[in-house]
């Protein structure tokens, strides 16, 4: 079975736009957002969804949502970006995930999380009036672009909004998003987010030591 390239989907839906389209972008962080946004903001306006209630603890959640909105405030770019924060809730994160707690990260517990964050963008994109919703987070190596995209486009029929298909890594993506962290300074977290990737890395980190 040949697998979708959804870089090339993405490239010639662009390559067909007649009109600026509203884009309501779910961002896991500023980092991965950086890339995404000075390249589709060439040919849309954005409005980024900061909308990550699997983020522990609290003060690395508002850490990362102040460096979301200063990237916003302060990035060049052709069309206009607009910032959008959702409601911070870790308990309907822990609810979804509930026994899956040993995952390892890339399984079942990282797809709901994808799930859950994806279906409120796709909620608040349709009553919103936006044309389409994405997310940022097919832009990290350790992310599944192919179940990212089967549940966007599941969404999409579910909530009658466009899904954008997009594998961000592609054409050096996550590259140049190292570059513009860089650019403009911004914090990069070591871990995903949620306190379960926080244990895996430290693991990881005391198996070397």
């Amino acid at each position: 079975m040949n697998q979708i390239n959804y870089q090339k989907k993405l490239d010639a839906f662009l390559a067909g736009l007649e009109s600026v389209p509203h884009l309501f972008l779910h961002s896991c962080c500023a980092p991965c957002s950086s890339y995404v946004l000075e390249y589709l903001s060439q040919y849309m306006e954005i409005t980024v969804f900061y909308y990550n209630p699997n983020i522990s603890p609290k003060e690395e959640y508002r850490t990362r949502v102040q460096e979301q909105k200063r990237l916003v405030g302060t990035m060049e770019t052709i069309c206009p970006i607009h910032f959008v924060e959702g409601n911070y809730n870790p308990e309907y994160f822990y609810m979804a995930v509930k026994g899956h707690e040993e995952d390892k990260e890339g399984q079942e517990r990282c797809f709901i999380c994808y799930k859950l964050r994806l279906e409120e963008a796709a909620r608040m994109a349709k009553e919103g009036g936006y044309d389409y919703f994405t997310t940022t987070l097919s832009i990290s190596p350790l992310k599944n672009a192919a179940k990212l995209n089967e549940i966007g486009g599941q969404l999409a029929e579910e909530y009658h909004i466009p899904y954008l298909y997009s594998d961000f890594k592609k054409k050096n993506g996550y590259k140049r998003s190292i570059e513009l962290s860089e650019k403009y300074g911004l914090y990069r977290q070591n871990y995903c987010g949620c306190v379960y990737s926080r244990r895996e890395r430290e693991e990881e980190k005391n198996a070397f030591h």
